[in-house]
């Protein structure tokens, strides 16, 4: 049997990456995977984010509104089984429960049973215990021969206080559990993303007073070593491995040198599963576990990469900021036959893609029915559009074509509907019927016979999306407006007939151009080739020559770092204080040990910024 634990730093992300959900969990070959950080929220589970095809999931989604919270954490349990009922997998869990304080779903409560403590919290108040279970850091399973806890651990800055306290609050409650079930005679298997470098020898950058943190000293009280009763299964297979790291910071591209720490971890406790389990040397670790490592090949930074980082500027790296850590067990025995737990979530009807909702429905329905699409008999200049505003009412059913108020020599037959916003905004404003007058707009094209409807919300809203000027175009505006200018005198007849309001507008030839302000300028084909090149090549000068000018200033505002001489990267404190905000500039280098010349050299300097009172 294989377990795995991987803090993927958010589940879709991964699931991108790898293409399925199924492509990613397969990518393990193994038989219980523990993720955590998984930023889904409960609203927002869908079928092909937590259910795939041989396995059972098990999540936990943040409860808390709390600001910054929502989205935040949330951890996920897949279990590899050829069966999901009547099978005797140790891998499928015979009891599933989300969180650990027992106050929230658990799937060996009946239905309408009120939430109860879990036995050995009695002595916490039912706000203690919710306040921690509350942020979807927990998921257990029972797995018969042993329980296993897929944990995503609090962070805590030291000058954090509240959270500071959270932390204290969530481990002190989870190692009273983990107590009652090892009175229990129980065996524990603790996985996932702890947040604690338990030893110096677990972080790139120790420093003397490093052990002595609160949660170090209690993670390592927890270890046989120190009288407590859990293994470090990767330190009991590698004593003596350095470097040993399974998380990384995500800005600093500490990846590179390897700067980083073991903060992911695979803890057991209890005795083995063989009858003498009693004799000294019978414990779980020595008799059921045959290896321990982390899965480097899941690293962003893959050694041999060519390209040197820069500050993150120019690096995308693809994967999380953490690595897996596996671990292999041995003679571990079926169980008496079971079922999935009710927590799995193949039986939860609000996941989206298990049970379709009214909207889904509707989007279906309308995409199986077509739109309504128009054939015009009238006969226009070959290779001219004409745009033009319309108010047709749709009296009855797209099923039965019947659409009223369309110009004269128009009919319409039934095909696929274009846009699915079109429908659900129509229902909307009436109640789920169809707008008995709907304003749009009508494209007709010569070339392919065909009317494009769009509703006239949908158009503005399409010419909102492109008014955002390029930088190039704001550097061509000048440009084409002064060229635009002596085309017009030079090669152009202006008809005031033609623009008078009494008059229809009639259609220009396929030689004549538009200008702004909506005159007709008619000119020798070759001409305009040579004028549209030569404007071209004069656009694209000038944005070129003022961009690079651009570049220059900017370039000559950055310092360059002490060691390296080299443009130093800009950042802004984002902590909460009096330099929130602040720019400065810091090496551009990869974070590394201070002994590599190679790595960033440390260098920091504010930005300069005009006062706010000035």
């Amino acid at each position: 049997m294989k377990i795995v634990t991987y803090n993927v730093n958010g589940l879709r992300p991964r699931i991108a990456q790898y293409g399925s959900l199924l492509k990613l969990l397969d990518s393990f070959d193994a038989d219980i995977i523990c993720f955590q950080e998984t930023k889904l929220r409960r609203q927002e589970l869908r079928a092909d984010l937590i259910i795939a095809d041989g396995y059972e999931s098990f999540v936990s989604c943040t409860r808390t509104s709390e600001k910054g919270r929502t989205g935040y954490s949330g951890v996920a349990t897949f279990c590899r089984v050829k069966s999901a009922f009547s099978s005797n997998e140790v891998a499928l869990p015979v009891r599933a429960e989300e969180g650990f304080t027992g106050l929230l779903e658990s799937s060996h409560k009946g239905e309408g049973t009120m939430p109860a403590v879990a036995e050995g919290l009695e002595e916490f108040s039912k706000e203690e215990l919710l306040k921690v279970d509350r942020e979807g850091r927990c998921i257990v399973t029972d797995h018969g021969h042993f329980v296993l806890f897929n944990i995503y651990g609090p962070r805590a800055q030291s000058d954090d206080t509240e959270r500071v306290l959270f932390k204290s609050n969530f481990y002190n409650i989870l190692q009273k559990r983990w107590e009652h079930l090892l009175r229990q005679g129980k065996r524990i298997f603790v996985v996932g993303d702890l947040n604690i470098a338990p030893t110096s020898m677990d972080h790139c950058d120790a420093g003397p007073d490093f052990e002595n943190n609160e949660f170090r000293r209690w993670l390592r009280s927890l270890l046989v070593g120190c009288g407590g009763h859990f293994t470090d299964i990767f330190r009991a297979k590698h004593p003596d491995r350095n470097d040993a790291y399974t998380c990384w910071p995500q800005s600093t591209g500490a990846e590179v040198f390897n700067y980083g720490t073991r903060i992911d971890h695979i803890l057991c406790a209890g005795p083995c599963l063989h009858p003498d389990s009693n004799l000294p040397s019978h414990d779980i670790v020595n008799c059921h576990v045959l290896e321990c490592d982390i899965l480097s090949q899941y690293k962003r930074w893959k050694d041999g990469n060519s390209f040197r980082w820069k500050g993150e500027q120019t690096v995308k790296l693809e994967g999380s900021d953490h690595a897996p850590v596996y671990a292999s067990l041995l003679e571990i025995p079926d169980t008496p036959q079971h079922s999935a737990p009710s927590l799995s979530a193949r039986y939860n009807p609000k996941i989206h893609g298990l049970q379709q909702t009214l909207v889904s429905m509707l989007l279906k329905k309308q995409a199986a029915e077509g739109s309504a699409t128009c054939k015009i008999s009238n006969s226009f200049s070959s290779g001219n559009d004409v745009l033009g505003n319309c108010s047709q009412g749709l009296n009855g059913s797209f099923d039965n074509g019947d659409l009223s108020g369309l110009l004269p020599g128009e009919s319409c037959s039934s095909t696929n509907i274009e846009t699915e916003d079109s429908l659900l905004k129509t229902e909307e404003s009436s109640g789920g019927g169809y707008s008995e007058e709907a304003p749009c707009n009508t494209l007709i094209t010569h070339e392919s016979l065909h009317t494009k409807t769009l509703p006239e919300n949908e158009t503005r809203k399409r010419v909102r999306r492109s008014s955002q000027m390029s930088l190039k175009s704001f550097f061509q505006t000048n440009s084409v407006i002064s060229n635009v200018a002596d085309s017009s005198n030079a090669n152009s007849t202006i008809n005031k007939a033609d623009t008078s309001e009494s008059n229809p507008i009639e259609i220009p030839r396929s030689d004549t151009h538009i200008t702004d302000s909506g005159k007709y300028l008619e000119e020798n084909p070759d001409q305009s080739h040579i004028n549209a090149s030569s404007v071209e090549r004069e656009k694209s000068g000038v944005a070129l020559l003022e961009w690079r000018r651009i570049q220059q200033v900017m370039q000559n505002s950055i310092p360059l770092c002490k060691r390296h001489k080299e443009p130093c990267v800009a950042r802004v404190v984002k902590k909460q204080g009096p330099n929130n905000g602040r720019r400065f500039y810091v090496c551009a280098r990869a974070e590394g040990p201070a002994s590599n010349p190679e790595a960033n050299c440390g260098y920091f300097k504010w930005a300069v910024s005009k006062s706010r009172h000035n």
